[in-house]
């Protein structure tokens, strides 16, 4: 057996995923892709990858399109394609097109989702396939003197369907064709089938699979953005007409109660996995709020305060706190809470007496060091301060001496600290003392 390259980083990437195995167990995602996902050379990668997902638990539906394989039809047949507004035109002909390629892809997809060979990464895996009669449609009809004919909209999802299904421990394969109550069979958008299915079904995350996630103008993709931000990017313009596609669809699936969505390269190699099993993602994440919050500490934060500062109490940056003293003075703490994970703390503990008030315990994880968490931190306290109407914050410091002159400290001694601080100062640590008026 071939040694592992970094063993090290495997060990510690499988450990920091557990948290995540353990929240998706039970979701349910939705996952879109366009038909040209289907046609790359990594397409039976990705199955592989949602074998993965199905195996940890999660309720899995996926959406798929069809549009090369329809173009690919039509010039079989010497028929041309028409389309509108980015949308196409199907007629008569062209339906018999869509049929074909919807057919043939559905039965590909399901065929790759049976693999079980030994020494695989399906090995051992039974995944059973639902698909079916999901999707109720609509004709557009005729838009500004425009008959889209066969082209349709979704009216109505059948969720209770799907959820059996997903109940069941299958995985739910949706086509993007609907049909109507008339037995008319109508060509959809999958983006639009995609939201839709989320919405229905009330998914806790949606997948759209783009040809690239939105970008700043060094082309670094924005990993997380609120719906009040991705709105303006929308409106700045500069995206590719799918990625456009995709964050319109992913707006309005956020404005209807899906949890989050997540617009996913189709061209990187196991992007999926990299987005929902790392902290930082790979793609971009649309929340219908933003992400960071800097709040109050709750009792359920006491891990995470422990994990952000124990390395600091280890080199003698911090005095040592337990959890028994931490679950006591939790209260005093404020967090930067980054999408579930304590990024930054600190704590601020009065002395109303002499109307002062220690600033404290500030710690920052170091891949968020140079992002102002520790300004913001301080700026969060001082502002409590105000409202207890003390007039004077002091801090204790062996290493940040600088950092707290920056930010308006000035040097002190051991005797300007409130007397019940005095008599708890550590002589053999020997911190400096700082003291700001407010």
């Amino acid at each position: 057996m071939p040694a592992l390259p970094n063993p090290a980083q495997f060990v510690r990437w499988f450990r920091e995923a557990a948290p995540y195995v353990h929240g998706f167990r039970g979701r349910t995602f939705v996952v879109g892709f366009s038909g040209e996902v289907v046609a790359g050379r990594g397409f039976a990668k990705l199955v592989h990858d949602f074998n993965l997902l199905a195996a940890l638990g999660i309720r899995l539906v996926l959406v798929h399109g069809a549009r090369p394989q329809i173009e690919a039809e039509l010039k079989a047949k010497g028929l041309r394609s028409r389309y509108a507004k980015g949308l196409r035109i199907t007629d008569t002909a062209a339906l018999t097109c869509v049929k074909q390629a919807a057919g043939v892809l559905r039965v590909e997809i399901e065929a790759l989702l049976s693999q079980g060979l030994p020494n695989s990464p399906m090995a051992g895996s039974q995944i059973r396939v639902a698909s079916g009669n999901f999707i109720t449609a609509q004709p557009i009809g005729v838009v500004k003197g425009v008959d889209y004919q066969f082209t349709g909209s979704v009216r109505k999802v059948d969720a209770v369907a799907i959820a059996r299904r997903l109940d069941a421990g299958e995985v739910v394969l949706v086509t993007h064709i609907g049909y109507s109550p008339t037995g008319e069979v109508f060509n959809l958008a999958w983006e639009g089938v995609a939201e839709s299915v989320a919405v229905a079904l009330k998914a806790d995350k949606l997948l759209l699979l783009t040809d690239r996630p939105p970008a700043d103008r060094r082309g670094n993709v924005l990993h997380e953005q609120s719906a009040q931000s991705a709105e303006a990017l929308l409106k700045k313009g500069g995206l590719s007409p799918e990625t456009t596609r995709t964050l319109k669809r992913a707006l309005r699936a956020l404005g209807a109660g899906v949890g989050r969505v997540h617009l996913v390269s189709r061209l990187t190699d196991g992007a999926t996995l990299l987005e929902l099993f790392t902290h930082s993602g790979v793609g971009t994440m649309i929340t219908a709020d933003a992400v960071e919050q800097l709040r109050v500490a709750r009792v359920e934060d006491i891990g995470g305060i422990l994990a952000l500062i124990a390395p600091l109490e280890a080199d003698g940056t911090l005095v040592k706190r337990s959890r028994e003293l931490l679950e006591r003075e939790i209260g005093n703490f404020r967090v930067i809470d980054h999408d579930g994970v304590i990024a930054g703390c600190a704590a601020l503990y009065p002395y109303p007496e002499e109307r002062s008030a220690e600033f404290a315990c500030l710690a920052v994880a170091p891949q968020y060091r140079g992002a102002d968490y520790g300004e913001r931190l301080l700026d969060a306290c001082e502002a409590q301060a105000r409202e207890l109407k003390v007039k004077r914050l002091f801090v204790l410091t062996t290493t940040a001496a600088h950092w707290f002159q920056l930010h308006g400290f000035s040097p002190a001694t051991v005797a300007a600290l409130p007397e019940r601080r005095q008599s708890l100062y550590n002589y053999q640590r020997n911190s400096k003392v700082f003291a700001k008026k407010l």
